[in-house]
């Protein structure tokens, strides 16, 4: 590449910047709490400004892009954001309102895209064909990637596993369905599932330890999530047959997800022997930003 790229990866908690040199190089990264607190205007001052610091760091005269990558999506035919976890952007031209700020066109993906995206140029899906991108942690989201490209569709809604509604007699999800995924194995909605079966609350990471100690209680509810894992999985793999699937998210640090999850995938696919690998991510926590980095590779200002 000839120019700069800068990455911005807009999420419930932190928002991050990098920015990447032509010869594919971190030069500048930052990372600040999103301030959901502060509503629609304190986000979009944030990231403006964040863009804005990070862009003085590229030399002058030289071209830069900017791509970002946020927890919902764009509807194309209104240019807004709906379908966010971050409930202030609902219904809001972010796309637009930045690019009136900073006088510059750019590129917004879901963050699921922006992750899936990267795995499959850099990551731990390099060199499929189709990919499936995963991200479980607070919430559940997914992308498609195809020749190491995001694959949209006609509504720009597509690998939004996260919010198929999967038991009509579930919670009810921020969406308005109810039984989704997300409900099912996002964090929050194990969390969820054990405080309804308990009357008490626990963390997710303390059911995962009290599963590998053998609580009944825990175990009950982490063996439920491994077989909503397997059946949803299993079902999309049926759907989209992907070269590979990759996990991110901070529920991807799961071992059992490689293990009983994996196995609970053959159980619910629609073939006797899927061989369809299922990875943990390379990057971390860093792959949001880097892929949103990528977005905006093959477009400068307009």
């Amino acid at each position: 590449m000839d120019y700069y790229r800068i990455g911005i990866d807009l999420g419930g908690t932190k928002t991050e910047t990098v920015l990447i040199a032509p010869e594919g190089n971190e030069l500048f990264r930052k990372r600040i709490p999103t301030k959901q607190e502060k509503g629609y205007s304190g986000i979009l001052d944030a990231v403006h400004q964040l863009i804005l610091e990070t862009a003085h760091k590229v030399p002058p005269a030289e071209n830069y892009t900017v791509g970002i990558g946020i927890p919902g999506s764009i509807n194309r035919d209104k240019g807004l954001v709906h379908n966010a976890n971050t409930t202030c952007l609902i219904g809001k031209p972010f796309q637009k309102d930045l690019e009136t700020l900073l006088e510059k066109k750019i590129a917004m993906e879901n963050d699921a895209n922006c992750f899936t995206l990267i795995e499959a140029v850099r990551g731990a899906a390099k060199g499929y064909n189709v990919v499936f991108g995963v991200i479980m942690g607070t919430g559940c989201g997914g992308g498609i990637c195809i020749d190491q490209k995001i694959w949209n569709g006609p509504n720009g809604i597509s690998g939004e596993w996260g919010h198929f509604s999967i038991d009509p007699g579930g919670r009810k999800c921020f969406c308005g369905n109810v039984g989704c995924v997300e409900t099912k194995i996002s964090g929050t909605g194990v969390e969820n599932a054990f405080f309804e079966a308990h009357g008490t609350a626990l963390k997710m990471n303390d059911i995962v330890n009290g599963f590998r100690r053998n609580d009944p209680k825990c175990k009950k509810i982490f063996d439920q999530f491994l077989d909503d894992f397997g059946r949803v999985l299993g079902g999309l793999i049926s759907v989209l047959d992907p070269d590979a699937v990759v996990i991110g998210g901070g529920l991807s640090n799961i071992d059992e997800l490689y293990t009983i999850g994996a196995k609970k995938v053959l159980q619910y696919a629609f073939h006797e022997h899927v061989t369809t690998p299922i990875l943990k991510n390379e990057l971390g926590d860093s792959a949001g930003v880097l892929g949103a980095a990528l977005l905006n590779y093959n477009k400068l200002d307009s």
